[in-house]
């Protein structure tokens, strides 16, 4: 089984959110600050991982993604600064594999 990755994105601190899921973290965060990611992403030039959640499949990583896509940004805001207070961009392993 392949794992997934749920991931949020954002421009600045308290900026725009993009929730997001991928198998290979690494590659998707390069794809969106190539511009090759969502046009969402690229409108609002959102360039900085703040959150990155792994799990052991992908199924459960789009669940999570689902979940999270319908919680109040507050509720989205805390979650970040829970562990990422500064809002600082998290590089992602390239060979980092979730679960």
């Amino acid at each position: 089984m392949r794992g997934g990755w749920v991931y949020i994105l954002t421009n600045k601190p308290r900026g725009v959110l993009y929730i997001g899921v991928t198998a290979d973290i690494g590659r998707r965060i390069w794809q969106h600050r190539n511009g090759l990611g969502s046009a969402f992403v690229r409108k609002y030039g959102l360039d900085k991982l703040v959150r990155a959640e792994p799990y052991p499949t992908i199924e459960e990583a789009i669940w999570r993604e689902k979940q999270l896509k319908n919680w109040h940004r507050q509720w989205k805001i805390e979650l970040i600064e829970s562990d990422n207070p500064g809002w600082t961009h998290i590089e992602p392993d390239p060979g980092s594999s979730p679960g």
